[in-house]
């Protein structure tokens, strides 16, 4: 029953009511970094003698509130750090189970909504055009919208959206034509509708000098004209991935799916945004080393977008299906060497956020408890890849990924349009199993959704991709100075870029290297060189732990001219663990701080232990 759910990081009332569909209308304010929004929000009734709901909302200011037309009294409840203000709305009247109501809201964000990021044309890449762009997931959607912010919602959304004529706007929905704006002629009115019911959380927004190219039957690749053509080139095989996942997991039901590609300060890999997934630009580096981040993406057209995971609690359930169907796209794509090999790399990954919140940690349970907790600093690779993993698990125990993968489906098919717990993913998977709930009984289920640190089980994977990469680092940690001619550019020969960053990433869990060692893996791989973000990621850590000085620019450098934050914290946290530039990691990044993404400034001062005082102008 709705009325059982509990989101410990929403204020809403989503046992009184629920949203059906919202209606936007927004006027896009580079001036003032405001958005002037005004939202019908139509709410189905749960209760009799209905008389008030909460709403949330974060750093809104409220002009109006009416309910069916008649203005309404409202008051918001004292600002919480990461939840916001409760938005109370007292209707005029009484209303019973069953009934709907329009309530209706008139508001403006402010400059510093943590959904939003405004970028100077300096930011961009056409230099001469502002920018802006939205990231709701997990809980800034209030800050745009005063809303049910929770993902145990799903509605429906019209929207209409007015910018400089210069300027396009899209949004995570289809879009329904552009007209001049009524009310001022210098600007156009862009219109969407979401006509899927979809959770708070994947609204989103961006405006700027885009351009689009065709890649495929329902896909168009969006981005500045400055990237739009490689990026056309690098996304060329989105329909042939869309097939392989309809296959896997059932027709896809949102129509088109765009990407866009985002500034380089765009916080997350990607964002699977309905209908226009949002990748970061580091992608567009060769190698064809997105097809990972895009798999990922539309993997979650299914998993996380059609089924929702409930609370935030219940992550895993959107990401670790999600990076199991990614990985099953691969193995289709390339082979299943290539899924194992992922799979390894994916349980250092797991290895490695353990490592930084500590085993004891409880953000480190598969199923954690995030009452008072800000779901932005509770964010990590453990739902993911302790999820993928579990997932793993159950597919050797159930008879192989044939077997498994027809679960999947079936849970798809099952919950689709809905938002799961975990306890529903659990008793769904001893109904369709229930010739084996002998075997399942025997899964150490406590072990893997409510205790810290690795998991109970370590799955054994085939590593005939990997030993190449496990052999050319113990050769690295064992050399004597020696040694160190005996390695040559043949080493890497017959390296493919994600067995190359395997290597960096299994050197990254050994004692630092000596400094001569780092000196000459530079002299024989030149990998000062590399341009996927990935490598050169990992080779940087491992320079500036060998405390290499010459990398530490290089460091500086990639840390702030993109805003990955899978990138920026781990960067900056060796920076900083570099005691000789501690100083200048702070300062680095105070002058910096001001152009980042609000929620990546927030993560990182939280690293380098500063004082997250008002942020300073770009």
């Amino acid at each position: 029953t709705m009325a059982s759910v509990v989101d410990p990081s929403s204020n809403a009332s989503i046992s009184k009511c629920i949203t059906k569909h919202l209606n936007l209308r927004f006027h896009v304010d580079f001036d003032r970094h405001v958005i002037n929004g005004n939202v019908a929000l139509t709410i189905e009734v749960l209760e009799d003698k209905f008389s008030s709901l909460v709403l949330d909302t974060k750093d809104l200011k409220i002009n109006k509130v009416t309910a069916n037309g008649q203005e309404t009294k409202f008051s918001l409840g004292s600002p919480h750090r990461f939840k916001g203000s409760a938005l109370e709305i007292n209707l005029p009247f009484e209303l019973s189970r069953g009934q709907h109501v329009i309530i209706e809201v008139s508001y403006e964000t402010s400059p510093k909504a943590s959904a939003l990021q405004w970028l100077s044309p300096e930011q961009t890449a056409g230099k001469k055009h502002p920018y802006l762009f939205s990231q709701c997931q997990a809980t800034h959607c209030r800050t745009m919208v005063p809303c049910q912010d929770t993902p145990s919602v799903k509605s429906t959304y019209y929207a209409q959206v007015s910018v400089s004529k210069e300027l396009v706007a899209v949004m995570s929905a289809v879009r329904d034509g552009q007209d001049a704006d009524p009310l001022d002629s210098s600007r156009m009115v862009y219109r969407f509708r979401q006509a899927v019911a979809m959770p708070s959380y994947l609204i989103a927004i961006v405006v700027g000098a885009l351009e689009s190219r065709e890649i495929g039957p329902r896909s168009r690749v969006w981005s500045e004209k400055e990237v739009v053509d490689l990026a056309a080139y690098e996304f060329a095989e989105t329909e042939a991935m869309l097939k392989i996942a309809e296959q896997l997991a059932g027709p896809y039901v949102w129509g088109q799916y765009d990407v866009l590609v985002l500034p380089p300060s765009f916080p997350y890999g990607g964002m699977e945004n309905p209908c226009l997934t949002f990748a970061t630009p580091t992608l567009l580096a060769g190698d064809r080393s997105l097809v990972g981040v895009i798999a990922h993406e539309i993997s979650h057209s299914w998993t996380g977008n059609l089924v929702t995971n409930k609370t935030w609690e219940h992550f895993w359930l959107n990401e670790g299906h999600t990076v199991y169907l990614e990985r099953m796209i691969g193995s289709r794509m390339v082979n299943e060497q290539f899924r194992q090999f992922k799979a390894i790399g994916g349980w250092k990954e797991l290895q490695e956020s353990v490592n930084t919140f500590g085993a004891n940690n409880p953000l480190t349970n598969l199923v954690p408890n995030l009452h008072e907790v800000d779901t932005d600093e509770a964010f990590s690779s453990v739902p993911y890849e302790k999820g993928f993993a579990l997932l793993y698990h159950l597919e050797e125990l159930m008879g192989g990924p044939e077997v498994f993968m027809g679960f999947i489906k079936s849970y798809i098919q099952m919950f689709a349009y809905s938002s799961v717990t975990t306890d529903a993913w659990k008793n769904y998977l001893y109904t369709y199993f229930r010739d084996k709930v002998d075997i399942l009984n025997k899964v150490d289920w406590n072990g893997w959704m409510h205790t810290p640190g690795m998991p109970p089980v370590k799955n054994q994977y085939d590593t005939s991709l990997a030993d190449v990469c496990i052999a050319l680092c113990q050769r690295w940690v064992k050399a004597k100075e020696a040694d160190l001619n005996a390695f040559t550019a043949d080493d890497f020969k017959k390296l493919s870029s994600h067995q190359v960053i395997e290597f960096l990433a299994l050197l990254l869990l050994e004692d630092p290297l000596p400094l001569s060692h780092v000196k000459r893996m530079q002299e024989v791989y030149n990998l000062n060189a590399v341009k996927n973000a990935e490598i050169r990621f990992r080779w940087l850590r491992l320079c500036v732990r060998s405390k290499w000085e010459e990398a530490v620019p290089l460091a500086f450098q990639m840390a702030t001219e993109q805003g990955r934050m899978k990138f920026t914290r781990p960067l900056f946290r060796e920076l900083y663990n570099f005691d000789k530039y501690r100083e200048k990691a702070v300062s680095t990044f105070l002058k910096h701080k001001g152009c980042m993404h609000p929620v990546t400034a927030m993560l990182v001062a939280k690293d380098l232990k500063v004082e997250p005082s008002k942020s300073t102008a770009c």
